[in-house]
Order: C-alpha cells, then sequence, then structure tokens
C-alpha cells in the first residue's frame, strides 16, 4: 500500500512549494508469530529485511519521481497483537533495513522511527527528517499512515516514508544555529515579566 500527501495550501494560502510525503507499506506474516519466545530473531532478519526495504524504497523514489527528489525520510513498524513490538523492531532496526534504505534513498542520517503494536486498521504516524543532515529542524514533520485490514494479530506491517521537501512554510530555525538555552536562562525571563 502507497499513501500520498500533498501539501498545496496551509491556511488557506498557497504554499510556495508543494510538499508530497509518501509512506509505502508491506503487510507480511510475522515469522515470530505463535513461535513463544524466540532468542534469535538474525536469521529471519536477514531474510527478510533487506527485500522489504529495497521493495518500499523502489515505491518511493518511484512515487516522488527520482531518488533526487527524497530530502525527507523515516521507518516503521506495526506489529499485529501476536507479535512482540521487537519483531517490528528488528526488521527495521538494524543494518539489512535501514543501511539499505539509506544507500536507496543517497542519504547519510541516522533513520528516525516509529513502531508499536496494533490492531487492524488503526493508525501510526511516520516522524521524517532530513536525509543528510538531521539537524535541519524545517525537515521534521510526519506522515500517518493506516492499513485498513492491517496487521492481523500474527502480521507486521513494514513502512518507508519520504518526503519532497520541508513542511510548509517552516521558519523556526536550525538546531544548528540555535541559541544556548538553559533552565536558568528560562526561570531569568519568566522572572524578568
Amino acid at each position: 500500500m502507497t499513501v500520498v500527501d500533498e501539501v498545496l495550501l496551509e491556511l488557506g494560502r498557497p504554499v510556495a512549494t508543494p510538499v508530497r510525503r509518501v509512506a509505502a507499506a508491506a503487510v507480511i506474516r510475522n515469522p515470530w508469530a505463535g513461535r513463544g519466545f524466540v532468542a534469535d530473531l538474525q536469521p529471519e532478519v536477514e531474510e527478510i529485511a533487506p527485500g522489504l526495504a529495497h521493495l518500499l524504497t523502489g515505491r518511493l523514489v518511484e512515487t516522488l519521481g527520482g531518488v533526487d527528489r527524497i530530502e525527507a525520510f523515516g521507518k516503521a513498524a506495526m506489529v499485529g497483537v501476536d507479535g512482540e513490538i521487537e519483531h517490528g523492531g528488528a526488521l527495521i532496526h538494524t543494518p539489512y533495513f535501514g543501511n539499505v534504505l539509506r544507500e536507496l534513498t543517497e542519504a547519510t542520517s541516522i533513520i528516525v522511527f516509529s513502531d508499536d503494536r496494533l490492531r487492524a486498521g488503526e493508525p501510526l504516524t511516520v516522524p521524517l527528517w532530513h536525509k543528510t543532515a538531521a539537524a535541519t529542524r524545517s525537515h521534521y514533520q510526519t506522515c500517518q499512515i493506516r492499513v485498513p485490514d492491517a496487521p492481523r494479530p500474527d502480521e507486521i506491517v513494514v513502512v518507508a516514508a519520504a518526503s519532497s521537501g520541508p513542511r510548509p512554510n517552516a521558519r523556526i530555525g536550525d538546531r544548528l544555529t540555535d541559541p544556548v538555552v538553559r533552565l536558568a536562562d528560562l526561570d531569568a525571563l519568566e522572572n524578568a515579566r
């Protein structure tokens, strides 16, 4: 499933540059469901995660019109109620998924993520940030995905998401240029009011 969100207006005004956010999801059977506690998840991760990363990243690149159109990215996993959150984490938090997603999007940043145990049809918010400059606050944004019939109890939904640009009308600066702010400074500011 691929979901596209295109922002053309903000507060009724056209945005300077329209932004497309895309979430691509694959629903798979949870290979660990029904097996009890599995100590070593690595064999299934090595088998499953790289293919998922290739598939989902390909969808992002195709939907946004090329790897050069991807400015921000994120990843997520939704685990059905018969699985552990660690099952989703195993598929997205290892180099078998993350490094593949990063390389295929020509990125260098660590990949921001979300994961949860959910019932079928429940939404998950996927955070995004800049693919090469994680401190670039203009690209901090989210997209939401909901698969109407997944994850079933023995399924996992794996998600890769991307954006073609920053939040509309971003104007709150950058973490690298922020002033140093300490609690004492905030207390002094409050007392001066």
